[in-house]
């Protein structure tokens, strides 16, 4: 009897070692049915084995173009984009559009005053609301704006193009009182100290007029500085109808801004319409904020967060003082909701970072003096001066936080491939950083995760292929490392076996091994 339990014994640990090579075998099959499932989701007959030939059919590497396409993105990196490429258009045609200025910076037409109200932020929480990068673009505006190409400058404009360069704003100040000195009617003297030393918007409106009086009288003076004097004019124009708003006398600020864009219609690239657009909507105005959209809202002009977001504005103000999500999904959407929701979805897919501001889910700034379009300074510039409007329409919030994040559904993946518009730009959120002030946590542009089975797939193949490379270039040692491993792991399988022989008969082991 002893005999046969030690035979019995000896006969189930050899079944239980062979079973490890069963274990393997379904561990190998496991890989071959997910390599067959996974075969033409993940192009996968475009393997090693052909790469020779996908190189010389493609004229790139089918390794490089897996790591820029897939491995890139999950560790941070961005996809370059060519200069030229196709985009879909609204009305769903394919069209080739030129090379597009990925990081262009552009002047905020909403930019508030400095010493009316960037320095009263500072003098409440001590914190720089402008960046040096941001001031100094306003600098550079300034002079070109101002002086523009002319070769001889008086002394008191030379003055005052070095007075704009001028870090710190004493200095500036005081520059623009020497500038005075020099000539009591130099204009951009006096728009330096409605901007940065006035304390109110009442004494910057009165600094402003005191410039528009002076430009009037020196617009035909000189038609060698012609240009300039209509830059000046065109400006002090603008601050006198944003400080008329600011004043709460918004009817008066949409009459200058409809003036100043009939007097000057190529000064487009200002884009006092958007000022105009945001007048609008607070005198509630929507049929004239309408017909401002369809002038401007055109598949040939650069689109902003302004165009896209005030036409789902007035699209969902249609319908979501009625909207429910229940009954949404029982009934499906009407027409008039298909719109609104697409025209969310148009606007999330042009700049994504808004809706988080505009719901409240990050807290508001104040605005940069200079923006990048489809960006985080975009967002805060947008959020910063149309929350309300969009707080006053009924239910308009509410069908956001509905239906904006179900645009990221309806992009092709990888998110920087585009669906409404050109590809969404990689180096957005390093210029924002440049941008926006060190205390604001810079919103990014939010990324598509992968699903779980795609990454266990991916971890699998990965894990057996380093096994495979350790084994071919170690095999002794990896031999030594797998008897330890598996002796390990199946110590506790040989305890419980030796203590169930221990309590079992041995005529009960001879039983089992027959059967």
């Amino acid at each position: 009897m002893a005999i046969e339990g030690t035979v019995s014994k000896y006969k189930l640990k050899s079944w239980l070692s062979w079973s490890w090579t069963y274990v393997c075998f379904i561990w190998f099959g496991m890989v071959l049915i997910m390599i067959y499932v996974l075969w033409s989701p993940l192009k996968l007959q475009e393997t090693l084995i052909f790469e020779w030939w996908y190189f010389r059919k493609y004229g790139t590497s089918f390794i490089e173009q897996v790591s820029v396409s897939h491995l890139r993105p999950l560790l941070g990196g961005v996809e370059s984009s060519s200069a030229t490429g196709l985009f879909t258009s609204i009305n769903g045609e394919t069209e080739l559009r030129p090379s597009v200025s990925e990081c262009k910076v552009w002047r905020n037409p909403l930019n508030l005053f400095r010493g009316a109200e960037y320095n009263r932020y500072t003098w409440v929480t001590g914190k720089e609301p402008l960046t040096y990068y941001d001031m100094n673009l306003s600098a550079q505006d300034h002079q070109t704006f101002f002086t523009g190409d002319t070769p001889q400058l008086r002394p008191e404009d030379a003055v005052m193009q070095k007075a704009w360069r001028e870090r710190n704003p004493q200095a500036r100040i005081r520059a623009a009182y020497q500038a005075l000195e020099m000539n009591q009617d130099c204009a951009a003297a006096y728009v330096l100290l409605a901007e940065e030393e006035a304390t109110t918007i009442t004494e910057a409106e009165r600094l402003f007029r005191k410039a528009l009086s002076i430009g009037k009288s020196g617009l035909y003076s000189a038609q060698r500085h012609r240009n300039r004097n209509i830059n000046l004019l065109v400006y002090i124009k603008r601050r006198l109808a944003m400080c008329a708003r600011k004043l709460g006398r918004v009817k008066e600020a949409v009459k200058m801004m409809r003036d100043l864009m009939k007097e000057f219609p190529l000064l487009g690239m200002l884009n006092i319409h958007e000022n105009l657009l945001e007048a609008l909507l607070e005198l509630q105005a929507y049929a004239d904020v309408q017909a401002v959209l369809a002038k401007y809202d055109d598949i040939s002009l650069p689109k902003s967060a302004t165009i896209c977001y005030t036409s789902a504005l007035l699209k969902a103000r249609a319908v979501s003082d009625k909207f429910s999500p229940e009954a949404a999904s029982r009934r499906g959407l009407s027409s008039a909701e298909m719109n609104a929701v697409e025209a969310i979805h148009r606007a999330v897919e042009f700049n994504p970072h808004v809706p988080k501001y505009l719901l409240e889910m990050k807290s508001l700034i104040l605005p940069p003096e200079h923006i990048l379009k489809r960006g985080d300074s975009e967002a805060v510039a947008y959020a910063f001066f149309h929350l309300q409007h969009w707080k006053r329409a009924e239910g308009a919030l509410n069908l956001l936080h509905c239906t904006w994040e179900g645009t990221f559904r309806l992009i092709p993946y990888p998110l920087e491939k585009g669906h409404l518009f050109y590809p969404y730009p990689g180096c957005t959120e390093t210029a924002d950083r440049e941008l926006l002030p060190s205390f604001h946590e810079v919103s990014v542009y939010p990324k598509k995760e992968l699903p779980f089975f795609i990454l266990f797939t991916a971890g699998l193949c990965s894990f057996t292929a380093m096994l495979a490379m350790l084994t071919h270039q170690f095999p002794e040692l990896m031999g030594v490392f797998a008897k330890a491993f598996f002796s390990t792991l199946f110590a506790p399988l040989g305890f419980f076996a030796d203590k169930m022989e221990s309590f079992m008969p041995s005529s009960f082991w001879h039983q089992l091994t027959r059967i």
